[in-house]
C-alpha cells in the first residue's frame, strides 16, 4: 500500500478544508475553550491522517486512521453543541455535521481496506522496528 501519499487522499483534502472552515467561522468566538477545543479536534482528523501515511507500518498507519476517526466524532458532538448554543450558524453547523459524517464513513473504509491488506500481508511485530526475543518469540526487546 505504500506510494501513496496523504496528499492525494480525498479524505485528507475533505478534513483539511473542514479544519480550515471551522477555524475561520470560530475566529470570532469569545468562548476561547470551545473555540479552542472545536478546532483542535478538527485539525487533529486530517493532522492523524498525515501521521498515519507517513508511518513505516501499516499497524501505525490503522492506528492514527482510528484517532482521526474518533476526532471526528468528537467534532461531530461539538458541532451540535454549538449549533444548540447558537455559537455556530446552525445551516453551517449541520453542513459540517454532515461532512463529518462522510469523513468518518471514508475513515471507516480506508481503515477496513488496511486491516485486509494487513492481514493479507500477515505484517510481524518487527515491522514496528521492534525486534522479538528469539527465546520468547511473544516477548518484545525494547
Amino acid at each position: 500500500m505504500g506510494g501513496m501519499r496523504f496528499e492525494d487522499l480525498e479524505v485528507w483534502k475533505l478534513s483539511a478544508r473542514l479544519s480550515c472552515e471551522l477555524y475561520q467561522a470560530t475566529r470570532a468566538l469569545k468562548d476561547w475553550g470551545y473555540r479552542d477545543q472545536l478546532t483542535r479536534a478538527g485539525l487533529s482528523i486530517s493532522s492523524n491522517i498525515a501521521e498515519g501515511y507517513e508511518r513505516e507500518s501499516n499497524l501505525e498507519c490503522i492506528r492514527f486512521l482510528s484517532f482521526a476517526k474518533g476526532s471526528c466524532g468528537e467534532v461531530r458532538s461539538q458541532l451540535y453543541v454549538g449549533k444548540k448554543i447558537e455559537y455556530l450558524d446552525a445551516k453551517a453547523a449541520s453542513a459540517w455535521i454532515e461532512e463529518s459524517e462522510v469523513i468518518s464513513k471514508m475513515l471507516a473504509s480506508l481503515i477496513r481496506k488496511r486491516k485486509q491488506f494487513n492481514q493479507q500481508a500477515k505484517e510481524e511485530p518487527g515491522d514496528y522496528g521492534i525486534e522479538t526475543n528469539p527465546q520468547n518469540p511473544r516477548r518484545f526487546d525494547l
